[in-house]
């Protein structure tokens, strides 16, 4: 297998890290994560190793640890937008996200939500991976193609050894060579189809059930994000419940439906002024109208007080003229 492009990240020796500073360390770059030793073990073997490949941001997880589980409460405190492509390089994780049981094995592949809790099972063996973080908004307002979360693409599968290649061809790749851009966009094009579903629509809209009905929520607005009939009103008549239910079921994660949207559309701005950044030539006005927003006043303003920058901030000076 094509693993042996990732020898850099399997070193003969793993050292043994306290389990704050390894804790801490996770969280710094992947978000908050509750990291759980076996019974009896203060420390972890292995480490958290930040890198960029072609300007994408890319993890590697190597521990040892009972499980690492990130919940609702860490939802709350970071909310991280990205899809992880994990690549498994060494040892098996069992993964729980969307009430869907993985277990991946080296050279398989899969996505893991960020916004969604998720759980990882280690059992104190070790377990060593590549998290490649994708823009999430990106991905999953595009309504050419649904992307099914949790589900494995192994490592005999001819779409797993492309994510392989590709990730290990951006780790070769400096972030300012012009052909990175076209690299990221084949491999999110890749990951588009390695893990495209397969059902039409798997949403069963009615439920009687204030969790359930927050996971349709979110998918209705990850599909329909840039859509202007994405409003609360329009997400409760879908989900068959009145709007002050509706709002009822998300005041328990400590925001409203519609602050969901507006973050979810800030976000999904902010990673289209990336590829601005990147040479793409649209203006930021029409980043923002083209996320949801009809008045460009309004989204700078929500856009400085989420990202503690301006948009043009995120557009290189040399790319910022007239951008407004």
């Amino acid at each position: 297998m094509e693993l042996i492009r990732f020898r850099e990240f399997s070193p003969d020796v793993y050292r043994e890290y306290p389990l704050d500073e390894w804790s801490s360390s996770l969280r710094s770059v992947c978000g908050n994560f509750q990291s759980k030793p076996c019974d009896g073990m203060r420390g972890v073997t292995g480490r958290v190793h930040p890198s960029k490949a072609g300007g994408i941001e890319l993890v590697q997880v190597a521990n040892d640890l009972a499980t690492i589980q990130r919940n609702l409460d860490d939802i709350r405190k970071d909310y991280g937008e990205h899809l992880f492509l994990l690549l498994q390089i060494e040892g098996e994780c069992g993964i729980e996200q969307l009430g869907r049981q993985t277990i991946v094995a080296p050279g398989d592949c899969v996505l893991v939500d960020s916004s969604s809790p998720s759980t990882f099972h280690f059992g104190g063996k070790f377990s060593n991976h590549l998290s490649v973080h994708l823009p999430r908004q990106i991905f999953l307002s595009d309504r050419t193609t649904r992307v099914d979360v949790s589900r494995r693409v192994e490592a005999d599968d001819p779409m797993s050894s492309i994510l392989r290649g590709l990730v290990a061809k951006l780790m070769k790749t400096d972030s300012g060579d012009k052909r990175a851009p076209e690299l990221r966009e084949l491999l999110f094009s890749a990951t588009r189809q390695a893990f495209a579903s397969d059902d039409a629509d798997d949403l069963s809209l009615h439920s009687d059930c204030g969790y359930h009905r927050i996971e349709i929520v979110q998918i209705l607005i990850d599909r329909h994000l840039t859509e202007k009939k994405l409003t609360p009103q329009w997400l409760a008549n879908r989900v068959g419940v009145s709007l002050r239910t509706l709002q009822g079921d998300f005041s328990v994660l400590g925001t409203t439906v519609n602050s969901l949207i507006r973050m979810r559309r800030l976000y999904y701005a902010r990673d289209q002024l990336s590829l601005v950044r990147s040479g793409n030539d649209t203006t930021i006005a029409e980043v923002a109208y083209n996320s949801g927003f009809n008045d460009i006043s309004y989204f700078n303003r929500c856009f400085r007080k989420i990202f503690s920058c301006t948009p043009k901030t995120i557009v290189r000076p040399e790319n910022s003229v007239g951008l407004s």
